[in-house]
This record gives C-alpha cells, structure tokens and sequence, in this order.
C-alpha cells in the first residue's frame, strides 16, 4: 500500500509542529511547511520533509505544490490547512491594510492551496482536507474581529465546498479548538504591538488588561494541549465517515450549545463578559 502523505502549513511551532512530528511517527510521509527558512531547517533536522510556504505569497505556493507533485509523483493524500494568526485589537482599530493582512494569511493564502491541491485529489480520486479552525469561527468576542472575521470566512468556504464535495472521495473537515498551549499569544501580542495604535483609541484603557493578558505566560482556563487538535486530526485522517465539525476543548463544545439555545441578545450579554 502506497505510504500515506500530508502536506501541514505552519509547522515552525505548536500545533502545525507537533502534528507533524507525530504524524511522521504514524508513518505518514509529512511535507511540513514553514515561512521562514530558518525554521525549515529545524524541520529538517527533525527528520521531516520540509520546504518553504508562505501564505501571503502565491509563487511561494504555487513552487511548494510543485515540489510537492514532484517528490509524490503527482499524489497527495491530505492537506492540513493550519497556517495562521490572530490579529487583536477592536474592530474600530483596524485598518484596511491590517485587515487585508489578516485574510491575506488566514483565507486568501489557504483558499489558493486549497484549489492546487484539489486537482490533484480530483485526479487520483480521493483525499482529505482539514481546516484549523476556531470557536472563534462561530461565536465572536471583543477585540477579536479580524481573527473572527477570517475564521467565518474559512468555515463558509469550507461548508461551501463540502457541498461541491459531495459523491466524491474527498472529504473536508472542521476543527475548531478551544485554548489551545501553543505560540498562538505570543504572535498575537506581535500584530498587537504592531498595528494597534493603542494611544490614540476609545479602548485605551481596556487595551491595559488586553496587553496585560496577550504577556502573560498563564494558560486561561480549559486550555490543552496540541495533542488534543492531533487526536482530531488524526480521526479526520483516518475514518471511514470523517466528522464535518471537530469541536475541541470544553470552551467550544460549550459555546456551540449556547448559540443553539440562546437567542442573540442573551448570548451577546454572556459573550461581553468574556475576555
């Protein structure tokens, strides 16, 4: 039987990093990507197959599917779309071009993978695509709109193309973690410093304890580990019937019971207090 192959956006760390690692133990072939070449190279040591994949940049996808076609003889089993960050700050904050970066990443970059891979799963007749998504891709909070806004953008593509999907062999699936232990924090806290002119808006004060939570080193409450995200991955994998929807820490199960029972305004009151 031919050796199972993955292609993982974001690998230089946390999620994308160990469900690589732990995949390549599986006996997956794992093509683990990485923005920078410096974190490639620290792929490479760990024994995986790696190359360069910036999201933001469509040459850079485009050369990393045609290594891929390469080095597979033209075969994929499954895509990881893991590749992303979240940019804070309040919704009146953001510029244009901040935003744009953000969808850039998170949505544009991966929706382009997406369609470069999807011909070579049309042509061999199945495969799997997995999204990493978030609570936050169905519930929002303060301060999170461009992470919120990508994070919808990628769960209406994805639903969208479950659809198209249907009476073929490739599956697509959710997952939508919670809290998970990761660098997550501290990349936010980066395009927070960055991008956020914290002096100058209604929120300066608020913005204390959002600077103050983005630096601390403390997991908030129900956070796991990556190896929760693998075990769903895993099962996206490797089922039969692999879920639409993978809903990952008690944060997420619990808040997609509440938008099904409460009415807009009471869940937007519960919402509010959530920091």
């Amino acid at each position: 039987m031919r050796q199972k192959s993955i292609l993982i956006t974001g690998c230089s760390s946390g999620i994308g990093y160990y469900c690589a690692k732990r995949l390549h133990e599986e006996g997956y072939r794992v093509f683990a990507t990485a923005r920078k070449e410096e974190d490639v190279q620290k792929l490479r040591e760990a024994g995986l197959d790696s190359f360069q994949l910036d999201l933001n940049d469509s040459h850079s996808i485009q050369k990393a599917v045609h290594e891929v076609q390469k080095r597979t003889g033209g075969t994929l089993y499954a895509l990881f779309n893991n590749g992303a960050y979240g940019q804070p700050g309040a919704v009146e904050d953001l510029s244009r071009d901040v935003l744009k970066a953000q969808f850039e990443t998170n949505v544009f970059g991966t929706h382009e993978l997406t369609t470069h891979i999807l011909p070579m799963m049309r042509k061999q007749g199945y495969g799997r695509i997995v999204q990493n998504s978030s609570v936050l891709g169905f519930i929002s909070l303060r301060f999170r709109g461009a992470y919120n806004a990508s994070k919808y953008a990628l769960e209406g593509l994805s639903d969208t193309l479950r659809l198209e999907l249907m009476g073929t062999d490739i599956h697509i699936s959710l997952i939508e973690p919670g809290p998970i232990r990761s660098d997550f924090r501290k990349n936010a806290l980066q395009k927070f410093l960055e991008n956020i002119d914290r002096d100058y808006s209604h929120f300066k004060e608020e913005y204390v304890n959002k600077l103050s939570s983005l630096q601390s080193d403390k997991d908030t409450p129900f956070t796991l580990g990556e190896d929760a995200v693998y075990a769903a991955l895993l099962h996206a994998l490797e089922s039969k019937e692999p879920k639409a929807r993978y809903r990952v820490t008690k944060p997420t199960t619990f808040f997609w019971f509440l938008k099904r029972i409460l009415s807009t305004r009471q869940l937007d009151k519960i919402l509010r207090r959530v920091e």
